[in-house]
């Protein structure tokens, strides 16, 4: 329960330090929004941004989860705090060599990139040509998020959260900055986001310096690099497999004629408003935990393990469900509320709260498999989530291929949301077979009450939101109004409903508050 209760302030950390860069990130898209709409400026961005943000998560965040904490942790818990450090320093001369040899090789390899990420592009070479402009003038950005995300392991790996979660936020206010700056010169954009790799990259250094890092040490072997490259190499290859799962849906969203005009951009719009609840909830609960489920790993404390398995579990399915619910039942309304202004006008409003009622589906599948493969993270098996992520891709691509005619850009979304979960079935199956139990009794109650909880959460919210509007004149400032009235409902019979189904971690939270009263 202790240990519950440190991953639990540790992800409220970096919940509050997401939702602060997610309100920011709003901020950035709404501007973006109204300044490019869903027209060829905002798509040839949205595929340059994308490239960077793949190799950042190939050999960024991506490493840090999969290879970089969970052998600094065993380092610093079986050798100590020096041999942790030198470690750390040969591992990030190696880091920024690669950074700076994959930099280059994206500048010069530019037009072939966009030429696979966005093939549709081809037919407007306007687009193309911004498409790959903007591509070369944002490649270095990933030598500045790759040492910030280096950074964000080490400490991490010392269960120092605040700074690296905090800093997620400096690239949002960069672009923001820069915006109001350039205004509709999308070029502008380029400028910002470099700005803003570098300053969450320098916002690391006084931390790790204070934390004992001394950039002193020589040479470039170190016997845990081995190890760390080791099962980076299975990591890589499976972000390289969600990756093209992301490629696929950009390629296929950027053929028109089939899906409609402004596809990439709904799909980019729509994933943005569903990361929210995600990166708060799911994302800072696997972040927080993966040094603690390595340590259990590392001492061999398996009923700990598969204990903190559960809670993480039973946390994303009461924190994610009834988010889902009311991304479902108000994906036309949010959208409408946040995007539609300036450029982004009721077309742009209309295809992607297509997409986002059905990314809503995926929600669950997608914080339950941040949270299952961090566990295969843990016992440092970094292959078979590869080879379960390879069957998803699969079905990914046909269903993409099923859907997308008939529900052109929803279809897409639909395509990755049961894909997803697929993928959720598939890790939670294996992980329970290497570990023993995950206490399924528990987790099926648990989901059975708060499913049950969260659909009429849902039929609520849109009710609310349908009687208000109605009782209102049909202005903007209303539709606001009605929004807020509804989500405010949502969460109040929320409650109630839990308090009625006893759900058990609606009890846990009410004790604890009570404790803390």
């Amino acid at each position: 329960m202790s240990t519950n209760k440190s991953i639990a302030k540790s992800a409220g950390i970096i919940g509050l330090a997401t939702l602060l860069s997610r309100v920011l990130g709003f901020v950035r898209d709404i501007m973006f929004a109204a300044l490019f709409g869903t027209g060829i400026n905002a798509q040839a961005f949205i595929v340059a941004f994308r490239i960077p943000n793949l190799m950042r998560d190939l050999i960024g965040e991506g490493a840090t989860n999969s290879a970089v904490v969970p052998v600094l942790v065993e380092e610093l818990n079986l050798k100590g705090k020096e041999a942790f450090w030198s470690l750390a320093n040969i591992l990030l001369k190696l880091v920024l060599i690669i950074l700076c040899a994959l930099t280059a090789i994206g500048f010069l390899l530019s037009k072939p990139i966009v030429l696979a990420l966005a093939p549709g592009f081809i037919e407007n070479s306007l687009k193309f040509d911004t498409a790959v402009v903007l591509t070369r003038a944002m490649f270095p950005y990933l030598i500045f998020i790759g040492f910030a995300a280096y950074g964000m392991g080490v400490l991490n790996s010392l269960k120092h959260f605040t700074v690296p979660a905090f800093g997620q936020g400096l690239l949002n206010i960069s672009l923001i900055l820069c915006m109001f700056i350039w205004r509709q010169d999308i070029t502008g954009l380029a400028v910002g986001v470099l700005a803003g790799g570098i300053l969450q990259a320098l916002s690391q250094v006084p931390v790790l310096l204070r934390s004992g890092m001394l950039f002193t040490q020589r040479g470039f072997f170190h016997p845990q690099v081995k190890k760390i490259f080791r099962l980076l190499l299975p990591r890589v290859f499976g972000s390289g497999i969600y990756q093209i799962n992301v490629f696929v849906a950009t390629a296929l969203a950027s053929i028109g004629r089939i899906v409609g005009e402004g596809a990439v951009a709904a799909l980019y719009f729509s994933n943005r408003i569903m990361q929210l609840p995600l990166a708060i909830f799911a994302i800072a609960l696997a972040q927080a935990s993966l040094p603690e489920l390595s340590g259990y790993v590392v001492n061999k404390q398996d009923r700990e393990f598969s204990l903190s398995i559960n809670f993480l579990l039973r946390s994303v399915f009461f924190l994610l469900l009834p988010a889902a619910s009311g991304l479902a039942a108000l994906s036309g309304p949010l959208t409408k509320v946040l995007l539609q202004r300036g450029a982004f006008g009721s077309y742009s409003t209309g295809i992607t709260a297509s997409a986002l009622f059905y990314c809503s589906f995926g929600l669950l599948s997608y914080g339950a498999i941040k949270i299952l493969v961090n566990g295969f993270y843990a016992m440092q098996d970094t292959k078979t989530p590869v080879k379960l992520a390879a069957v998803s891709l699969a079905a990914n691509i046909a269903f993409s291929i099923a859907f997308m005619f008939k529900l052109k850009v929803g279809g897409l979304a639909l395509a990755g949301s049961l894909a997803g979960a697929l993928n959720a079935v598939m890790l939670f199956l294996v992980l329970k077979k290497k570990a023993g139990t995950f206490y399924e009794g528990m987790l099926f109650v648990s989901l059975l009450k708060i499913t049950a909880a969260s659909a009429m959460t849902g039929v609520v919210s849109y009710w609310v939101y349908s009687f208000s509007l109605k009782s209102m004149p049909p202005r903007g400032a209303f539709s606001i109004a009605a929004l807020f009235l509804a989500i405010c409902a949502a969460i109040a019979f929320y409650a109630i409903a839990c308090y009625c189904f006893r759900v058990r971690e609606f009890e846990e939270l009410r004790s604890w508050i009570s404790r803390k009263r």
